[in-house]
C-alpha cells in the first residue's frame, strides 16, 4: 500500500504539517515526488514487492516541493525528490536538496551523460524534443535540425510554446552550449521572426497547430505525440495520423534530450533505502515501466518499449551531460527576455 498526499496548490506548502515521521525505517521510504503520472504508481509498486519496502509518496509541482524541504530542514522526512527536466533538477540543486550517491549499479547502467558529475541527481527517463511536420503540406526533407527552425525560409511557419516553458528553456542551454551565448541568441531570434503565432498553450496545441493547418512545423516532446496516437478520442488520433516527427541534428551531436531524474534528499532519515531506489529506477522493470506507462524513452539500452517507440529505430541522442542543460538555464532565460520570446 501506499501512503500518498497530494499538494492541491501552493499555500499547502505553508500550511501543511509534515506528512510523515521523519525517524528511519528498515522498511519505508518517502518521496516527494513532482511527476503527476498515474503510470508511476506502478513503479512504486514494483519496488515495494521487490523489496518490502513501502513507499510514502508526497506530490506537488516542483517548485512547491523544493521549498517545503528547505522549510522542513533537518526535520525534513524526505528521502527522494523526484521531478522531469534538468533545468527543475537543477534548482533542487542550486537550494541544496540533494545529497552526492556512490553508486556502482547507477555507473553501470546509466550513461555518462544521464549522471550528474558529483552523484547528485540521475536522469531514468529520456524525453526527445522532436519537431513535427504537415504530413500534407510539408516535405521533412527540407528540415534536418533545430538551427534550421531559425532560417527566413520558414516565416509564419513554426508552432513552439512560451519562454517560461522549462523545456525550451533547456533546449536553448542546450544551444547555448553547443553554439555559445551568441549563436544560441541568434537562433532564438530567428525562430521570434518565423513564429506563426504568439506563444500559447502546451506541448500538444503545438502539434495540433500543425494539423489544423495554422503551422507548418513545431516542436513538443515526443510523448505528447504519441499520447495522441493512444488517445481515446478520434480527433486525437486523426491530428497524429496528420503530423509527422523528425528527430533532429542526425547527422551531428544528435536530437536534445532532456530527463526525468531524481536524487536523494541531503539529511534523508532513509538514505540506504533512499540508494536502493534509485538503482530500481535503472533495473530493467523499472525501465519498462518508464517506457511503456508514460512513452519516455529508457536510459538503459535493450529496455522493451511500446511499439510506436521501437518504431522510430536507434535514433542518435546528443550525449550532452545533462547537468550542462541547468547550468545554462539562466542565460537561456536572458536570451529569451533579448529576443522578444515570450
Amino acid at each position: 500500500m501506499i501512503q500518498h498526499v497530494r499538494l492541491a496548490a501552493p499555500i499547502a506548502v505553508a500550511l501543511a504539517g509534515s506528512a510523515f515521521a521523519s525517524a528511519a525505517s528498515a522498511d519505508e521510504l518517502n518521496i516527494y515526488s513532482a511527476r503527476h503520472y498515474d503510470s508511476d504508481a506502478a513503479l512504486y509498486q514494483a519496488f515495494t514487492e521487490e523489496t518490502g519496502i513501502e513507499v510514502n509518496l508526497l506530490e506537488g509541482d516542483s517548485d512547491q516541493l523544493i521549498e517545503r524541504i528547505k522549510r522542513e530542514g533537518v526535520a525534513s522526512p524526505a528521502d527522494v525528490m523526484i521531478t522531469v527536466d534538468a533545468g527543475r533538477l537543477w534548482r533542487a540543486e542550486q537550494e541544496g536538496v540533494f545529497q552526492g550517491v556512490e553508486s556502482e549499479v547507477l555507473n553501470e547502467r546509466l550513461p555518462e551523460s544521464m549522471r550528474h558529475p558529483e552523484g547528485l541527481w540521475f536522469g531514468f527517463s529520456q524525453r526527445a524534443r522532436a519537431i513535427f511536420y504537415d504530413r500534407d503540406g510539408f516535405d521533412p526533407a527540407e528540415i534536418g535540425s533545430y538551427e534550421e527552425l531559425s532560417d527566413p525560409r520558414f516565416e509564419g511557419e513554426v508552432c513552439i510554446r512560451s519562454s517560461n516553458n522549462i523545456y525550451n528553456q533547456s533546449l536553448l542551454a542546450s544551444l547555448v552550449e553547443h553554439h555559445g551565448a551568441e549563436g544560441a541568441e541568434e537562433w532564438a531570434q530567428g525562430v521570434v521572426a518565423n513564429m506563426a503565432r504568439d506563444p500559447e498553450g502546451g506541448d500538444t496545441d503545438q502539434i495540433k497547430g500543425v494539423a489544423s493547418g495554422e503551422c507548418s512545423l513545431a516542436v513538443a516532446n515526443h510523448y505528447y505525440y504519441v499520447r495522441l496516437l493512444h488517445s481515446d478520442d478520434e480527433a486525437d488520433r486523426e491530428v497524429a495520423r496528420q503530423v509527422g516527427v523528425i528527430f533532429p541534428n542526425q547527422d551531428g551531436r544528435g536530437t536534445h534530450v532532456n530527463v526525468g531524474g531524481a536524487g536523494v534528499v541531503e539529511g534523508a532519515p532513509n538514505r540506504e533505502n533512499a540508494v536502493r531506489f534509485l538503482e530500481f529506477l535503472a533495473s530493467d522493470t523499472a525501465q519498462e515501466i518508464f517506457a511503456n506507462g508514460n512513452y519516455e524513452f529508457p536510459v538503459v539500452e535493450g529496455v522493451k518499449m511500446n511499439p510506436v517507440l521501437e518504431s522510430w529505430g536507434n535514433f542518435k541522442k546528443d550525449s550532452l551531460n545533462i547537468s550542462k542543460l541547468g547550468e545554462n538555464n539562466p542565460e537561456a532565460i536572458k536570451i529569451f527576455d533579448r529576443v522578444g520570446w515570450r
